[in-house]
This record gives structure tokens, C-alpha cells and sequence, in this order.
């Protein structure tokens, strides 16, 4: 008899057993369709010894001391500051716009002030914006939204930037001064023995048992538990009778060179070019010295595949909504993460709510 049955070996998911075996003294049971914990922050050793992300580069940043309090109890970090350039006319400029980004496009010398003018001469105003294209138009102009952000935007949702709500561009950063981080967040960081050690270390409780490779479908009317966590699609969880809820997704394309560095920062965006959207190099990420071997992932955009991404549109949140009220009329079960609530988190939110939801679970046993 299990106390708590979770499923997905997420962030969401790990954070919760944590709390739930350490805290409440509860037996858990994590139920995992993968092959492994850690959900898409999982990583490895490739046969170079690289460390590389299963699902692409996973950067963890955060201006929430809470939530790296939360995890430096299971993981020593590496500080890093992750920086990315974008191809556009030929060359390799810095990412999010800045000022630096300017003075090499269109081979200016402008300072801080001239650059914040340079905007102001090339915005175009838009009063009431309703979708991610006015976004971006109305803070730099037609340009550097043709350059940047159109034909990105097209690769990585296969929609226009004028199709997508408008919260898709408005966390996208412009700058006016020479910071050429991609975030801007307090803690900048990465665990130093990487994600899998961490949630390893996490769940290492005798109260925890896991099942890797299980489809919580298959083994709920097997198993005897009190209450359900679940981390996993919320529409699969209804048998998707309202319909399925969309999302984008990626595909990897992984390649280890004979060289010490392939590129000169950890990503390279390339917003007009290729099929692919970016191209990482892990070595950037990790710090690891490892001469004359390097690997890259390509990432490209899918329609199918893994569920990424929560495709930002009106319809898509009537949907979800249904099934949000559906699940409102249940009782122990608790819908959480990216999948569960049909948001795009970044790492440190989902394990902010999975602490919140643990308080509340807390409160009421």
C-alpha cells in the first residue's frame, strides 16, 4: 500500500517525492513511461564522455533563492552564464538584441543613450497588441523582426508570429546597454555532476520506489495507493475526450567532432537558415576538459513526437480549460507541471509550484 502514487520522474514529480517521503515520512511509488528519471532535464555520458542533454540544452537560471536552496541539498552547481548568437547577414551576433548586437549588424559605433534612440527611430507603435508579431514591431521595428524573430518563430511553432498570442515574444528581452547573457536572472547555474545525479540523489529514499518503463494506465487497478500525483499530459489522463491538446516538439540530431571547441559560445541560433532552429555544444555547458572531443545537437522543430511545448493560441486554452474543470471535480488527485497544467515552465517554476502544491498537500494531512 502506497501513500502516494506519482506519476512522471520529472522535476515535478521527483521534487514531490522528496518532500512527501522526507517531510510527511509517506511511502511514494513514481511511475515512469521512460527509460529513465529526470524527464527531458535527464542527461548522460556519451561514449566520448561528454555530458549531453537527452532533450536538448537545459539551463537552469532562477531569481527565486528558495528554489536553489531547495536543490543545492542535492547537487553542487557550476556558475554559468549561458550566452547565444544568432546567424543573420552572414554573421554571428549576440542574442537577445543588445547594443553591441546593433553596432556589428549595421556596422554602427552607437552608445548606450544613441542606441535606446536607435529603437525609438525604428519602432513602429502599436497600440493595443494582439498577437507576438506587434510585439516585437512595436519594441525594434520591422527589420530586426524580419531578421530575428519572423522566420524563427515560423521553424520552432510552425505558425507566424502574428498567429501566436502575444505572452510567445513578450518575454524575448531587448537591451539597450552591452549585457550579452541570454538570461538575466540572479542564479545562473548549472549541477556540477549533472541533472540525472541530482534527481538521483533526490529520490534516494527507502520510502521511494520507482517503476521505469510503466505506463500508469497499465498498473493503476494493480497497485493500492491513497492519492495520485500526476505530472503527466492531463488530456491523456481524460482519454482525451475533449480532444488532444497540442503541442510542438523537437527532434535531435547529435555528432560528436574531433575537436577541442566547435563554436565559440553554447548556442548558435539560426533564425533564416537550415531546417534546424540552433545548434549547442555541451562542453560549454558542462566545463568539462575533455581535448580534442566535442558534442553538438541540432534540434529541429516536429509536429509529432515528444509534448514540448503548449502551443499558445485562445482555442488551445478553451481546451485545456475543460479538462482543468474536469479535473477540479476529482478528489486526491493533483494535476502538476508543464504537462499537467499546460503551461510552458522553465525549470526553477515548476519545482516553485511543485514546493507550493507539496505545502498545501502538508497542510491537509
Amino acid at each position: 500500500m502506497y501513500d502516494y502514487l506519482i506519476v512522471g520522474a520529472g522535476f515535478s514529480g521527483c521534487v514531490l517525492a522528496e518532500r512527501i517521503a522526507n517531510v510527511l515520512k509517506k511511502k511514494v511509488l513514481i511511475v515512469e513511461k521512460r527509460n529513465h528519471i529526470g524527464g527531458n532535464a535527464y542527461d548522460y555520458y556519451d561514449e566520448s564522455g561528454v555530458l549531453v542533454h537527452k532533450y536538448g540544452p537545459h539551463i537552469f537560471h532562477t531569481n527565486s533563492k528558495k528554489v536553489v536552496d531547495y536543490l543545492s541539498q542535492f547537487t553542487e552547481w557550476r556558475l554559468y552564464e549561458h550566452k547565444v548568437l544568432a546567424h543573420v547577414d552572414g554573421q554571428n551576433v549576440p542574442i537577445p538584441i543588445n547594443q553591441n548586437t546593433i553596432n556589428k549588424l549595421y556596422g554602427l559605433n552607437l552608445s548606450e543613450k544613441e542606441v535606446q534612440q536607435f529603437f525609438e527611430s525604428v519602432r513602429r507603435p502599436i497600440e493595443n497588441i494582439t498577437n507576438s508579431e506587434e510585439v516585437i514591431i512595436d519594441k525594434v521595428g520591422e527589420d530586426l523582426y524580419n531578421k530575428f524573430f519572423k522566420n524563427y518563430t515560423k521553424k520552432q511553432w510552425d505558425l507566424w508570429p502574428s498567429e501566436l498570442d502575444p505572452s510567445v515574444c513578450a518575454r524575448i528581452p531587448v537591451r539597450t546597454n552591452r549585457d550579452d547573457r541570454y538570461f538575466s536572472d540572479r542564479y545562473q547555474l548549472m549541477p556540477k555532476y549533472g541533472y540525472t545525479a541530482m534527481f538521483t540523489k533526490m529520490i534516494d529514499n527507502p520510502l521511494i520506489n520507482v517503476m521505469l518503463q510503466t505506463d500508469f494506465k497499465d498498473i493503476v487497478n494493480h497497485i493500492k495507493f491513497k492519492k495520485i500525483i500526476y505530472t503527466g499530459p492531463i488530456d491523456a489522463y481524460f482519454n482525451y475526450k475533449f480532444g488532444k491538446l497540442p503541442y510542438r516538439s523537437l527532434r535531435f540530431k547529435f555528432e560528436t567532432l574531433d575537436c577541442n571547441l566547435y563554436q565559440e559560445v553554447g548556442t548558435i541560433n539560426y533564425p533564416n537558415d537550415y531546417d534546424f532552429t540552433r545548434i549547442t555544444e555541451f562542453k560549454h555547458l558542462t566545463g568539462q576538459q575533455i581535448k580534442e572531443k566535442t558534442t553538438i545537437v541540432y534540434e529541429y522543430p516536429a509536429s509529432d513526437g515528444e509534448p514540448y511545448y503548449p502551443i499558445p493560441r485562445p482555442e488551445n486554452t478553451e481546451l485545456y480549460s475543460k479538462y482543468k474543470e474536469e479535473a477540479d471535480k476529482l478528489t486526491n488527485i493533483w494535476f502538476v507541471g508543464r504537462l499537467g497544467t499546460y503551461k510552458y515552465y522553465n525549470m526553477d517554476q515548476v519545482v516553485a509550484q511543485a514546493l507550493t502544491l507539496f505545502d498545501k498537500i502538508q497542510s491537509i494531512e
